[in-house]
């Protein structure tokens, strides 16, 4: 449309704009030409114009909008349009700021209805949260994991500060509650856990005081004559056991100088006996040749025989004292197994000889006979009555007992 449908200057230089109501003073451009005056009012027209074409396009994009910067933009376009100021389709302008005011109020509601359901779900997750930490500190927390169970807290505590950064505002009422439900667990959590950690310390330090005790004595052993020494340390290793634990840090390097005094200990002991070893060289050797000697009596039968030459090697070996540590087991192994060979001749002859057992033999012996006599008679039987089954199963019958008969030696 051209600028003169809508406005026109008169002689004196007032401006007037022209709409469905009438003319309409909107200023004077003295000491100016008619289309001068006229661009300069289009143009205060134009700025409403473009102002309100911003607020629809706001409106337009589909995206979320904040109800109370939209109210303020039609505010001060509606200020605009009250004063009236510019040459333009003002009509045109004022119904499009309608229809922008209709629009603002939808999304006012909307955003209210959002507003309503963002805190609902923020105070659905803060009591979430609260009830989680809540469970945590409702626990035995005498035995607690607190490694895990801080860091569980400190992940809780960040959840919540991550609801505060959404700015959703609720009620200071139900933040309020929340917050001190929240703090409270904490709190207690915070109390337990320092508790814990102030007994632990007061535990570390008992022990830590009672091994620095065991290792002062420990190490005052290294001055001791060895067959001392060595059972006196063996005694402090178990009074350690008996002492608990420190920190790992500290126990360790506890235990680091407790074994280092005991290692000192059985270093002093290892060379003593590598010289109390080598003074018995000369015993291995009388004993090697007296269980040579008596490999003899593994293949002898005469039990007397036998037991007169174990008789003569026990004494002979009793004689020759002790040998090096790292033979003892092989020499007491070869001397059992002669003294073996000697029990099983003993055994035998007792069981030859045993009046009880060999009266056991003949009773039953006695009772096999007559079984025996018995089934015979009833053969002889089953033979003339030409019973086929029966002369079988009483053949059977009688080699049985007679197996058994042998067994006994009868």
């Amino acid at each position: 449309m051209s600028e003169k449908i809508w406005g026109r200057v008169d002689s004196d230089g007032n401006v007037y704009v022209i709409e469905s109501s009438g003319e309409r003073l909107v200023g004077a451009f003295p000491d100016a030409t008619a289309e001068e005056a006229l661009a300069y009012f289009v143009r205060k027209y134009d700025d409403i114009n473009t102002a309100l074409v911003v607020l629809e396009r706001r409106l337009s994009s589909g995206t979320a909008h904040n109800a109370k910067e939209l109210r303020k933009s039609l505010t001060n376009i509606d200020a605009l349009l009250e004063a009236g100021v510019g040459v333009g389709d003002f009509d045109a302008l004022r119904t499009r700021a309608a229809t922008a005011t209709t629009k603002i109020e939808a999304v006012a509601a909307e955003a209210g209805v959002e507003a309503e359901q963002g805190k609902e779900r923020i105070i659905a997750e803060r009591t979430a949260i609260v009830e989680k930490i809540e469970a945590l500190a409702s626990r035995d927390l005498t035995n607690v994991n607190w490694k895990q169970t801080s860091a569980s807290v400190d992940e809780l505590f960040a959840a919540w500060q991550a609801t505060q950064r959404e700015h959703i505002n609720v009620s200071k009422e139900q933040a309020d509650a929340l917050w001190k439900r929240f703090r409270n667990a904490r709190s207690a959590l915070d109390r337990a856990r320092r508790a814990h950690f102030a007994q632990a310390d007061a535990s570390t330090k008992a022990v830590k005081t009672a091994k620095e005790q065991l290792i002062a004595k420990a190490e005052e052993l290294s001055a001791q004559p060895v067959e001392k020494a060595v059972p006196a340390y063996r005694a402090l290793v178990e009074d350690w056991k008996k002492a608990g634990r420190a920190s790992k840090k500290v126990d360790d390097a506890l235990w680091a100088k407790f074994k280092s005094a005991g290692d000192a200990i059985y270093a002093a002991k290892k060379v003593e006996d590598s010289v109390e070893d080598a003074s018995y060289a000369g015993n291995l050797d009388v004993k090697k040749a007296l269980l040579a000697e008596g490999q003899a009596i593994l293949s002898m039968t005469d039990r007397e025989q036998a037991r007169a030459l174990l008789s003569s090697l026990q004494k002979r070996w009793d004689a020759a004292g002790k040998v090096p540590r790292n033979a003892v087991k092989d020499m007491e192994a070869g001397m059992r197994k002669i003294e073996q060979a000697v029990k099983k001749l003993d055994d035998h002859a007792w069981d030859s000889s045993n009046p009880e057992k060999a009266a056991r033999q003949e009773g039953l012996a006695g009772a096999l006979n007559s079984k025996i006599a018995g089934l015979e008679k009833d053969l002889a039987a089953a033979t003339a009555a030409k019973d086929t089954k029966r002369v079988a199963e009483l053949t059977e019958a009688i080699a049985t007992q007679k197996s058994w008969l042998a067994v006994l030696g009868q």
